[in-house]
Formats: C-alpha cells, structure tokens, sequence
C-alpha cells in the first residue's frame, strides 16, 4: 500500500483578498502540521469569483507566475514539505490572461503549470471574457507524491480531458472548482445539477481507474451587477476512488479543512479487473476530433 494524505481546503470567500489569503495560508499550515503530504486548493481562491460580471476592473486582481502568490505558497510548501495544487488568475502579457493552476512542490519551486482549457461564457460565468483558453494540453505535472493530472472546473465535465490525462500516465485527477446554484431554479433543479456534477466525475474515476479530488469554494457571493441573484456555491467538495467509491464528500454549505489517505497503488488492481484501456478501439475513433458528425 502507497498511502497518500490528501488535504483539501473548502473556504467561503470575501472581498478581502489579503484576508483570504491568510486563511488560505493558515488553514495550509494545519493541514501540513496534521499530516497532510498533498494540498489542493479551490480555484480562484484568492478573492471572490469575479466573473459574475464583465469589468476590466478585475484585470487588476491577475498576477504574473511565477509571481506574489506562488513565492507565498512557495515558502509555504518549502517550510511545511508538502506539495500545493493552487488555482491563480494569471497575467501572461498585458491583454492576455489565463486561469491556471500551478502545482508547488515540497521544496518550493514551481513543479509545473496547467492553464484551463474549457471556458465557459453563462449568465454569471463570464469566463471568456477574462481568460484566454489554455495552450500547454492536458499534461500531467510530475511531483514527490505523484503524476498528477490537474484540470480546473469547467474542464470536469470532458471525458476527453481525463482520459488524455490518463493516457499520459496520471495518477491522480484533480480538480480545484468554483460552482454553485443558480437562485432562479428550483430546489429540485439544483440538487440535480450538483449530483450530476458529482457523478460525472466519479464517471472518469471509474472511466480511468484513477482517484478524483475536487475541491470547490462554499457560500454566497453576490451578483454585483445586480442582473442575478448571485452564487450560492455548493461545497461538496469530495475524494473518490478508482472506482467511483466517495472517501469523502464535504458539506454543501460549510467551510472544511479535511484530510483523506488514498491508496496510490490500488489503480493497478482496479485496472487489472476493468482493463479498459486495453480494450479502447483506437483504431475507431478518429471522429472524435469533430464538432459534431452529421
């Protein structure tokens, strides 16, 4: 058994920055100090989800990297020894963005970066106005505790991304998130969207034969444009296993500082018995590069 602690921090935001990243910081300090080897962040978890709204205002929240927040969860990676999956609103150039997350290993250096690929443009996710789409693929970045396969949000409803993770030796998918209710549906409506959220990444845990972290912000934030009700963030963050199983599923609307042990080497076995990707007809699938087949 290769036995790894998964620390995950689900944290309601404010319109503090600075205090946000304190608690950030605190709240990685005590997962470190309780035995934490790997910390996952929620994405964007320094400030408030700015895209509710179009503003170029917010431009001025975008940070180059390496850049303030990586040397501060460098440091803080390097003192405590662990490995820190962050989420950061990045400044590549003036007028190019990007949402990426950078991966920070023990040692506190940058082990590697992955700017998200699927942009969403909703009523309240106005991505596409603020992050251009990632350009370094899905890629696995190679840490002390693993290959690890990082995506953000948006990029959790593809099966495409996961399996092209896998396929290029991850160990491990990992999501940092940011989604919650719309307030004009009904009580019904979403419960289903967050349990088809959910399951569809338990779908590429199963899919893959590859354990799933998800790590999303919990509360309310307000719309404020006023054209919403704003975001009801769902929490849930959650830890699945190789086969879909749920080690962990955090509260819907509570702040959580958890740890989970996965076993890094049961993929193997579950592999063994589903060996899908023996199985895959990769000589068939050439369409699946196609907007849609007629």
């Amino acid at each position: 058994m290769k036995e790894l602690k998964i620390g995950f921090l689900q944290q309601h935001n404010t319109a503090d920055v600075r205090g946000n990243i304190l608690r950030l910081a605190e709240g990685v300090a005590d997962l470190a100090r309780r035995g934490a080897e790997l910390i996952v962040l929620q994405e964007l978890h320094n400030s408030l989800y700015f895209c509710q709204v179009e503003d170029v205002n917010n431009f001025d929240l975008a940070e180059p990297i390496p850049g303030p927040s990586t040397q501060m969860f460098g440091e803080l990676s390097h003192q405590y020894g662990v490995v820190i999956v962050t989420s950061l609103f990045e400044r590549r150039a003036p007028g190019l963005y990007h949402n990426t997350a950078v991966v920070i290993e023990r040692d506190g250096t940058i082990a590697g970066m992955y700017r998200k690929m699927h942009i969403p443009d909703d009523p309240a996710y106005y991505e596409k106005f603020y992050f251009t789409p990632g350009d370094l693929g899905f890629k696995p970045i190679d840490t002390s505790v693993g290959r690890l396969g990082v995506m953000v949000c948006w990029d959790q409803w593809y099966p495409e991304a996961a399996r092209l993770m896998a396929l290029r030796g991850a160990e491990l998918l990992i999501y940092p998130t940011a989604i919650g209710y719309a307030l004009s549906d009904e009580p019904d409506e979403q419960q289903r969207q967050r349990r088809a959220w959910q399951t569809v990444q338990r779908g590429h845990a199963v899919a893959n034969g590859l354990p799933v972290v998800t790590v999303n912000r919990v509360g309310f934030e307000p719309d404020p444009s006023g054209q919403t009700g704003g975001i009801q963030f769902w929490g849930t963050s959650f830890v699945a296993g190789p086969q879909g199983e749920l080690f962990y599923e955090a509260s819907e609307d509570e702040e959580e500082s958890i740890i989970v042990s996965i076993d890094m080497e049961h993929s193997e076995q579950v592999r063994r018995w589903w060996p899908f990707l023996r199985d895959r007809r990769i000589d068939d699938y050439a369409e699946i590069t196609k907007r849609y087949i007629d």
